[in-house]
């Protein structure tokens, strides 16, 4: 377990952001990004509630935006080191970020993307 304000967390998230190429961001639609204290059940380190991209028609409009959730205390719960956090905190974003453009749990696994 690593100890770690959720300021200094934050600033992490951040920094795992800043590493995904503009020709990324540049397609995100509707989508907030947030750190959370606890997941809604152990062991769960990021969460993306909404509608992928792929998914969207032409009625897709006046909605709520989607959610990315990563959970602080959880991912501090599993690391080892402070590296081992900010490691973790990088594969988790980039993880949920490709659950909003359509990639499914199992193509992530095969990518290398836990």
């Amino acid at each position: 377990m690593v100890e770690l304000s959720r300021a200094r967390f934050e600033e992490l998230v951040a920094d795992a952001l800043d590493t995904i190429p503009e020709d990324l961001t540049g397609y995100m639609d509707n989508v907030v990004i947030t750190v959370a204290e606890s997941p809604p059940e152990p062991g769960l380190l990021g969460l993306y509630e909404g509608v992928p991209l792929t998914e969207r028609g032409d009625g897709y409009f006046g909605v709520l935006p989607d959610q990315i959730s990563i959970y602080w205390r959880e991912i501090c719960q599993v690391c080892a080191t402070p590296d081992d956090v900010v490691e973790q905190v990088r594969v988790t974003v980039v993880h949920e970020i490709a659950h909003h453009f359509g990639i499914d749990d199992d193509r992530l696994h095969e990518l290398g993307w836990g």
